[in-house]
């Protein structure tokens, strides 16, 4: 059981990695389009969808499995985990301000560039590292 729930929980963390990744990298598309046109209509449903869902599950299943297998592994008193535990909660973070600028968007209010998105998508990744790093590596 606790290997499915892990392989369960890796499967969650890709999908919610891809949407991080590719969500924002759309944000620098969209912000190209004219407001009204078709392309700019593609993309909302396009970042609608990849937002509600894959992300927001793929969220929630790694919110679920993740500290199910610290408790179920005896992991809750290890600080590595909760230093990874504080990168995921950013993470979380980045993704509700992702919803907020998808929303942004839909309304046709965006006011941010090109630059700022491109530069926002950078976050994930780091984040990643540090937590692959954590995990992995357990340097304390």
């Amino acid at each position: 059981m606790l290997l499915w729930l892990k392989a369960l929980h890796v499967i969650a963390v890709i999908a919610w990695m891809a949407g991080l990744l590719y969500l924002p990298r759309l944000f620098v598309y969209h912000c190209a389009a004219e407001k009204g046109s078709k392309q700019s209509e593609t993309f909302k449903v396009m970042e609608h969808r990849l937002l509600r869902f894959i992300m927001n599950p793929a969220m929630i299943v790694v919110w679920v499995t993740g500290p199910w297998l610290a408790w179920a592994q005896g992991m809750l008193h290890d600080r590595w985990l909760w230093a990874k535990f504080v990168l995921v909660v950013v993470l979380t973070g980045y993704h509700h301000a992702l919803g907020l600028w998808r929303k942004d968007f839909a309304a046709d209010r965006n006011a941010r560039d090109q630059r700022f998105y491109r530069l926002a998508n950078e976050v994930p990744t780091a984040l990643m590292v540090g937590i692959v790093i954590l995990v992995v590596v357990k340097p304390f």
